[in-house]
């Protein structure tokens, strides 16, 4: 008796327990839907022709003036550069690990801080075979900085040894550490920019190449002048070409001397970091008009110092099990950089020969729970990702620059791939609203500054092309809607010019208007969504027409069930792997209505979350409007065309 007393007892304590957990996390994601996934009736007239004016010929020269962009990062596309990038890349961490070291699901605490293009550490299997790649000879470094060397070409045989990189789809591309020869020939990406008719390129300084060694005995002996020369050289010809110049300082790529010390973890970096900025604006500040400090600290922070997927972290174990913590690495780092920006700020406002407009580029994400216990999970990575570093920084911006890609959708500690959801290729959620949604909330939080916002990154992986088209109009909407609502943007940068190299994902997703064929001397050929960017540009308009001819296309191709490169795998329970593939899986395009202000949100999908809807289902009146199918259906019916 006194066991079943026992087990009857600890039943009803059990019971308790679930009973107080589910309502906690009901209460919990009530209080989030009410804040974050509530729908809303959208300002934009979808009856007039014209859906969105952005004011980019002011009559008075006014300040309402809204700009087009391009950005670009130098990891991304310079050649002739031994950075941090090129070594990782080049490691074979296959030699240091255990056999049978797998794939892992990606982090949803660390997926927060990811841009598109960023990823976890890569683990793939590839075929034997042979790569041809240029080797340099040496030759004066002062003609190798002017872009001027010569090169042997040798294969090199890639061998099934050869099982798991630190960047996936680099090693089985032909001559990846070129990127995009920015820096012998910048005027292949400056011409593609300037014929879209942008008025602002944005590109970086790398740090590594204007100090390749560490400072230790004074700048005089590190210092590479005749680096700082050539990219002033550049910036004069990107404004040479009618641009204005958004110069960022750190984009992701910390020195390799740096990373050997600890990099950010150390105030001494600090001090490096003003070096570098005291050097860079005494060169070009008469040629800059913006400055972005930081691109995505906290991105930078959270896969180098705590997931160690980036080169220069080498996390211990203590260190990863203790990065979220108050006085864990993570905002051991922040903390440093912060106090980097508020330098370089003061710098850069004493010393700028222009009138300096400086800000940060902040990457923000929309995330939502899949199911009813994984509101703690985001809850947790918005806490320590959305606003922390720009609240510190709050007095030293003129701008609050937004890198914004999509969704991320959290199940226990991994990522969602939702059947019924779109993703790029690299599998970030597409849903324009989260832009919409971003803009109000931090304008909200911040508009006692009295500072612009910007969108300094925005853009979609898409090979085909397909989705880019409908995903570029749909946010272009969602900031015109936020402006509506009284949000001040400035302007907005598309990413990017040409498919360039990703992070720790390579040369797999392609993010370009213009499509790279690296196999012919990197020749470029300009995609639809090209011509479409430099329509928007032009004229400053979106238009219903070109609207729905972009989603009329989108909708055939569901509709034919064709299907495009997707480079995250993916588990049995539909949890994305952390890291890219060095060749795509094939997915289906998804028949769905994304577009700006027609996302229906959807609920809970836990197995808790759909049995209380199946027993609530028979007391609910559930109304669907047939006038509202019909009116989707007519927005997306094929245009007539004249006879």
């Amino acid at each position: 008796m006194a066991i079943v007393a026992l087990i009857l007892t600890a039943t009803k304590l059990a019971g308790v327990l679930v009973t107080v957990t589910v309502a906690a996390n009901t209460i919990s994601f009530s209080r989030f839907r009410k804040k974050n996934l509530r729908q809303f009736q959208s300002p934009i007239d979808e009856s007039s022709d014209t859906l969105a004016v952005f004011n980019v010929h002011p009559s008075d020269g006014g300040e309402n003036e809204f700009f087009f962009g391009l950005a670009t990062a130098p990891a991304h596309v310079e050649d002739r550069l031994n950075d941090a990038w090129l070594q990782f890349a080049e490691e074979k961490p296959c030699e240091k690990q255990e056999p049978g070291h797998g794939l892992q699901t990606a982090d949803a605490f660390l997926a927060s801080a990811s841009g598109d293009g960023s990823s976890h550490q890569a683990s793939s299997a590839e075929p034997k075979r042979t790569l041809k790649r240029k080797k340099s000879q040496k030759i004066a470094m002062e003609a190798m900085i002017r872009g001027f060397e010569k090169y042997t070409e040798v294969e090199e045989p890639v061998t099934n040894d050869d099982h798991t990189h630190n960047v996936a789809a680099w090693h089985n591309v032909p001559h990846p550490e070129e990127r995009l020869r920015f820096w012998s020939d910048p005027g292949t990406e400056l011409k593609l920019a300037k014929d879209t008719g942008v008025s602002v390129f944005r590109m970086g300084v790398d740090w590594s190449r204007i100090m390749p060694k560490e400072p230790t005995e004074g700048l005089k002996e590190t210092v590479n002048f005749a680096a700082l020369e050539r990219y002033k050289w550049i910036i004069r010809r990107v404004r040479s070409y009618g641009m204005k110049v958004m110069l960022t300082l750190f984009h992701h790529s910390l020195p390799p001397w740096a990373g050997e010390y600890g990099g950010w973890k150390l105030a001494k970096t600090v001090d490096y970091f003003m070096d570098f900025t005291r050097l860079v604006v005494d060169s070009v500040s008469d040629v800059v008009d913006y400055w972005v400090t930081f691109n995505e600290p906290h991105v930078f922070c959270m896969l180098t110092y705590c997931a160690g997927a980036w080169p220069g972290g080498h996390p211990d174990m203590l260190e990863v099990a203790t990065s979220a913590l108050p006085t864990g690495v993570f905002n051991q780092a922040m903390h440093w950089m912060a106090i980097a920006h508020s330098n370089a700020y003061d710098y850069i406002h004493e010393h700028s020969v222009l009138t300096p407009i400086v800000g940060v580029a902040h990457h923000v994400s929309f995330m939502r729970p899949y199911g009813l216990f994984d509101v703690a999970a985001v809850t947790l990575a918005n806490s320590l990702t959305l606003y922390p570093y720009l609240d510190s920084i709050s007095r030293k911006m003129d701008f609050i620059g937004l890198n914004y890609y999509g969704q991320e959708v959290v199940c226990g500690a991994g990522l969602k791939l939702v059947e019924t959801e779109e993703y790029s290729e690299s599998g970030r959620g597409v849903y324009p609203d989260g832009l919409y949604r971003m803009l109000l909330q931090f304008h909200e939080r911040y508009k006692h500054l009295n500072v612009p916002f910007i969108i300094t990154e925005n853009g979609v992986s898409d090979e085909t092309d397909l989705i880019r088209r409908p995903y570029l109009l749909e946010h272009l909407l969602a900031v015109y809607a936020a402006m509506i609502m009284g949000v001040p943007v400035l302007g907005y940068l598309f990413w990017t010019i040409s498919d360039n190299w990703e992070w720790a994902d390579g040369y797999g997703p392609k993010f370009g208007l213009v499509a790279v064929d690296r196999a012919h001397n990197l020749a470029r050929v300009p995609r639809p969504s090209y011509h479409l960017f430099s329509k928007v540009v032009t004229t400053g308009k979106v238009t219903r027409q070109d609207r729905e001819l972009a989603w009329n296309e989108l909708r055939k191709a569901a509709k034919e069930k064709r299907t495009r490169p997707f480079y995250r795998a993916v588990n049995k329970h539909g949890l994305m792997y952390a890291g890219g593939l060095d060749e795509p899986i094939w997915r289906p395009y998804t028949d769905r209505d994304w577009r700006f202000g027609h996302y229906q949100m959807e609920g809970l999908q836990d197995p808790f979350s759909r049995l209380f809807r199946f027993i609530r289902r028979p007391f609910s009146r559930r109304l669907k409007s047939d006038s509202q199918e019909e009116e989707v259906e007519l927005l997306i019916l094929p245009l007539e065309t004249a006879s």
